[in-house]
């Protein structure tokens, strides 16, 4: 049985972008820390915004629905959101779900700040 990891988020600057380290599961109790994380993430007002997952454990779709509300408010403030590490079976759950269309999607970090 997995262990179950309470979900914690960080962030740290990488040149003009911003990066939020995902960790644990993203589910409801992982709403305010996510919310907070993204506030840190913009107050430097960075050129893009990354999100790290590989680091996370399990996301339900309460969780893709706190990542769907980041990308909203990222979109908002016309700042571009970039996903990386994510499983297979979540890069696939964001390509149906079209999530995929509004942010971008890549391997790993190198890629992401190539971007």
């Amino acid at each position: 049985m997995m262990q179950f990891r309470p979900f914690s988020a960080t962030v740290r600057p990488a040149g003009s972008a911003a990066i939020i380290d995902l960790h644990g599961e993203i589910n409801v109790a992982a709403e305010a820390a996510l919310h907070t994380a993204y506030a840190d993430a913009i107050q430097s007002q960075p050129g893009r915004l990354l999100l790290n997952f590989g680091d996370v454990d399990y996301m339900n779709s309460t969780g893709i629905a706190l990542i769907v509300g980041l990308l909203a408010q990222a979109r908002k403030a016309h700042l571009p959101l970039v996903t990386y590490g994510l499983s297979a079976h979540y890069q696939e759950i964001f390509k149906i779900t079209r999530l995929a269309d509004f942010m971008g999607m890549v391997g790993d970090e190198a890629a992401a700040l190539a971007g």
